[in-house]
């Protein structure tokens, strides 16, 4: 249920663009995630992932609706993940904090290990943000929305899958 209320408002973007056009699906989004942040709200969940997403769809959502451009719609995943990456190595190098262990805290693993995994997060946002950049300027609307939605998604989850058999070899067993 999380995974899909964290996407609901990426997947009723899809759904509205696919049709009535790029608009329709901006001004969809920013609703959407207007209901996300309720929903959250409601369940005592929300968090600066969710604020920082809401704030990003509705200022860049918002100009491409005012100034009826989609150019400001499109930079809204580039940064998204430029702030993502950079969130994750101002923590590690300004604070010598892995914010990743953080949100992870369940996981006891060595501090070598976390900070292997936040900087291969923080070369994955920087890789999204490149990849996101390049194609919402260099091909069509509806290529862009694709990838955005369905490229992204599948990135995510295969970069998220190869993090979890690499951190596999780090986690024990608890003593029984």
């Amino acid at each position: 249920m999380q995974l899909l209320a964290d996407y609901f408002p990426l997947l009723l973007f899809f759904v509205a663009f696919k049709w009535q056009g790029i608009y329709v699906a901006t001004a969809v989004a920013i609703a959407a995630s207007v209901m996300q942040l309720a929903y959250f709200g409601w369940r005592r969940k929300i968090s600066a992932v969710h604020w920082l997403s809401f704030a990003i769809i509705a200022i860049f959502g918002g100009a491409t609706l005012w100034l009826q451009d989609d150019y400001y719609i499109k930079w809204k995943p580039t940064v998204l993940y430029v702030l993502f990456g950079l969130t994750l190595a101002t923590g590690k190098i300004v604070f010598q904090r892995d914010l990743l262990a953080l949100l992870l805290k369940d996981l006891a693993l060595p501090s070598a290990v976390w900070t292997r995994l936040t900087w291969s997060w923080v070369g994955f946002f920087a890789a999204m943000a490149v990849a996101n950049w390049y194609v919402a300027f260099h091909f069509s609307t509806d290529t862009w929305v694709n990838f955005k939605v369905w490229g992204g998604i599948g990135l995510f989850l295969l970069f998220a899958l190869a993090q979890g058999v690499v951190l596999a070899r780090h986690i024990s067993e608890p003593a029984p």
